[in-house]
């Protein structure tokens, strides 16, 4: 039995190492200063090329089609801006009395914030889902939350700020509207190469995680922020993430199958509506709570980053690993 094999047996695979490889990578040797700046670049243009290779690779009637499935987007919606922030009010409600007032309100903070974009993408790609209805999903849950979750902060949180510029929406739209509308624009030139090489976009999948993954470590190693909580509490933030996500995952399966998605789209509802933007909600955090302990507010949302790209990674790649197996047996006689 190879490698290979043996760690499949434990739910392990190459990928999962590396993540876990690049956690402690990030741990010893953090990006800070100018070396951070250098990766916040790299994960930026990896991601606009990920864009760029799906805009080229996906049929347009297949766009149009996830944007016309209103039922998964509707569902998204609703549980990144409902149930979410039912279930974070809810937890910080019960929690408050054992934990720091900022932790509370970074809980309901992390629960109103937009769906991952990358992350949530390549997930879905990875486990073979509906992608062009998760590129749809989580773009639009990026651009609404720009209006939303200051809007939601305020309403929940009392929280007031200068607002959120309009420059946000402008970076979403050259990040990754623009890459995946040129991509779309190219694809008579270039898609059939990029589905000969499916491999290529693999890479950029996977890569664009691991790059994600050290730069949110690297921040928070760097600006300190695991010495400001005492064990206690820092237990406490990290069981109320694992129930959240643990709660909102579980009820995206029971919700698309109540309604009678098939398993393309069950997996697209799965990974973009248990997805929060670490991405979106630290430059939001900096403005809304200006004055206040940003760290400490911000610190639940670090946390569940975390351990949702792990939960995910390790559901995409046993979720794709089934459906490859299910392709070989339909074709072999």
């Amino acid at each position: 039995m190879s490698l290979a094999q043996r760690l499949k047996r434990f739910g392990l695979d190459y990928y999962l190492l590396l993540l876990l490889g690049t956690v402690v990578l990030a741990t010893l040797w953090p990006a800070s200063g100018a070396g951070a700046d250098i990766v916040d670049q790299i994960a930026y243009f990896a991601v606009a090329l990920l864009f760029f290779l799906y805009g080229a690779k996906l049929n347009t009637s297949a766009i149009l089609a996830g944007v016309a499935n209103w039922r998964l987007q509707g569902l998204v919606f609703g549980f990144t801006y409902v149930v979410f922030p039912l279930c974070g009010l809810t937890l910080a409600a019960l929690l408050s009395q054992w934990i720091e007032e900022e932790l509370a309100i970074g809980i309901v903070y992390l629960s109103i914030l937009p769906s991952t974009v990358q992350s949530s993408i390549a997930f879905t790609s990875i486990a073979r889902g509906n992608v062009p209805a998760a590129v749809c999903a989580a773009s639009l849950s990026n651009i609404l939350g720009v209006f939303l979750t200051p809007a939601l902060v305020a309403i929940l949180l009392h929280a007031s700020g200068d607002g959120i510029s309009l420059s946000s929406i402008v970076d979403i739209g050259l990040q990754i509207l623009a890459p995946f509308i040129v991509g779309q624009l190219l694809r008579p030139l270039i898609g059939s190469f990029i589905g000969r090489h499916a491999v290529l976009t693999q890479i950029v999948d996977r890569g664009s995680i691991l790059i994600i993954v050290y730069s949110a470590f690297s921040a928070g190693v760097v600006a300190g922020i695991w010495q400001e909580v005492g064990a206690r509490s820092l237990t406490i933030i990290v069981l109320s993430d694992v129930v959240m996500l643990a709660f909102v995952m579980v009820g995206t399966v029971w919700a698309g199958r109540l309604v009678g998605l098939d398993r393309a789209d069950r997996i697209t509802l799965l990974f973009c509506g248990s997805k929060k933007s670490l991405a979106s909600g630290l430059p939001m955090a900096n403005i809304l709570f200006a004055g206040q302990a940003v760290s400490m507010i911000i610190l639940p949302l670090m946390l569940f980053h975390q351990i949702q790209l792990f939960v995910c990674a390790i559901i995409a790649q046993r979720a794709g690993h089934l459906a490859s197996e299910r392709e070989l047996q339909a074709v072999s006689p």
